[in-house]
């Protein structure tokens, strides 16, 4: 049971990826492992539920990831380097289409607009207990961490919907060189002493 509703997330999340929030339908899901439409709403019954679980589905992988990298043994700052790194639009982070088709769902879609609310906070918790970690160890000072993770996220959001949305406009190596340097500046240290 559990075995099927994996497949019919990693599916559902497949075909968003592919069609879009709007234009993907239940039987596109079931197309996909050659099962009926009863069985994709036995397991969720809206098309909403369904699209909300793929959402979170898609989400927490990214997040599980996001969490290993935060909980290496390594200083703060490395830590959150690689994250940012990993994060960003030109990194190896999957679904950032799915995000972008999440957020606009979500404007007409309360269920989802909860559940994608709620990864985001988490995201930025993990984000701000690592930049506490780092202050608390003198790597770096840092007053209001949650207000450092609101501020990366929100340029890492807005860089994914430019790389996105509009094929890239900018070359790898500057976006990355952008968001490493506005790690830098939230955490007050050099460029130099972050990339070391």
């Amino acid at each position: 049971m559990a075995e099927r509703r994996e497949e019919l997330l990693r599916a559902a999340v497949e075909q968003i990826e592919v069609r879009g929030v709007a234009a993907v339908r239940i039987a596109d899901v079931a197309a996909v492992l050659g099962v009926s439409n009863a069985l994709v709403l036995y397991h969720f019954s809206t098309k909403e539920k369904l699209v909300a679980a793929a959402f979170a589905h898609a989400a927490e992988a990214d997040l599980t990831h996001l969490r290993k990298l935060l909980t290496r043994r390594t200083t703060a700052v490395r830590r959150l380097r690689a994250a940012v790194r990993w994060y960003a639009p030109t990194g190896q982070a999957k679904g950032w289409r799915l995000w972008i088709e999440g957020w606009t769902a979500s404007l007409r879609d309360p269920a989802l607009r909860n559940v994608a609310g709620d990864l985001d906070q988490q995201w930025k918790a993990e984000l701000a207990e690592v930049i506490e970690e780092g202050a608390a160890a003198g790597e770096f000072r840092c007053d209001d961490p949650m207000s450092v993770a609101w501020r990366l996220t929100a340029l890492l959001d807005g860089l994914a919907v430019q790389m996105t949305s509009y094929a890239g406009p900018l070359s790898r190596a500057t976006m990355l060189e952008w968001t490493e340097q506005a790690l830098a500046r939230e955490l007050g240290i050099d460029h130099a002493t972050l990339t070391a």
